[in-house]
């Protein structure tokens, strides 16, 4: 009862401010700018992960994780998804943040990683509809999902620190602690399930870079008035 309730408060302020913030971030912001951007890749992450956390609390309510596995491995098939889809979303960001022009092929890559991770997600091994999922399909539709994250560290790192961006300087932080807290949970969790409470850690990364988003719509606020 205790995890039900702790998990259900925290699940229900973290859905609804990610999906608040990304609705006011997308009013607030002009057509194609950064700001809508953020306001679309909130609700991305938000209203995806709203499929997983909400079958969880109420299976904790009722009648357990284990009795309701398909709803849960729905939820999190469409949760695995979505994600892939913010972080495509974000390499947009940084593209438009910093005025990238060109690297092809970066871009290439970012795309092929993701019809990649959308295509192992979608593969029958994956066992969605299962409560014991395999460990080895965890691992491989993951794979290009972190190469992924890795090379957002990497660009965000570089072009933050080029251009003395405050408001981005600790986005390769952010994106480096929710893949930190969430490897553990793919490798160890179905034989240490308390390592599961890792999710709380990379969710609060999640929330860290909306806030980024809500502090960028703040600093081109504050300019527009200068």
């Amino acid at each position: 009862m205790a995890q039900a309730l702790a998990e259900s408060i925290f699940d229900a302020f973290y859905l609804t401010f990610a999906i608040v913030i990304g609705i006011y971030l997308i009013t607030k912001g002009g057509k194609g700018s950064l700001v809508r951007m953020f306001g679309v890749m909130a609700i991305v992450l938000g209203a995806g992960d709203a499929f997983h956390l909400v079958p969880r609390s109420i299976s904790l309510w009722t009648t357990g994780l284990e009795a309701n596995a398909a709803a849960l491995g729905v939820g999190k098939l469409i949760t695995s998804i979505t994600m892939t889809i913010f972080y495509l979303i974000l390499y947009y960001i940084w593209r438009k943040r910093y005025q990238i022009q060109g690297r092809k092929t970066l871009t290439i890559t970012m795309w092929v990683l993701t019809i990649a991770r959308v295509a192992l997600c979608a593969m029958p091994q994956n066992q969605w509809l299962t409560y014991d999922q395999p460990l080895l399909w965890g691992i491989l539709r993951n794979i290009p999902f972190a190469i992924m994250g890795i090379l957002l560290i990497v660009l965000f790192v570089q072009e933050a620190k080029r251009a003395n961006d405050k408001v981005f300087r600790f986005m390769g932080l952010a994106i480096t602690l929710s893949f930190a807290f969430y490897i553990p949970v793919v490798l160890f969790a179905e034989k240490i399930p308390m390592i599961g409470m890792l999710m709380i850690p990379k969710t609060l990364a999640y929330v860290w870079v909306v806030v980024m988003g809500l502090n960028l719509y703040r600093q081109t606020k504050k300019e527009m008035k200068e």
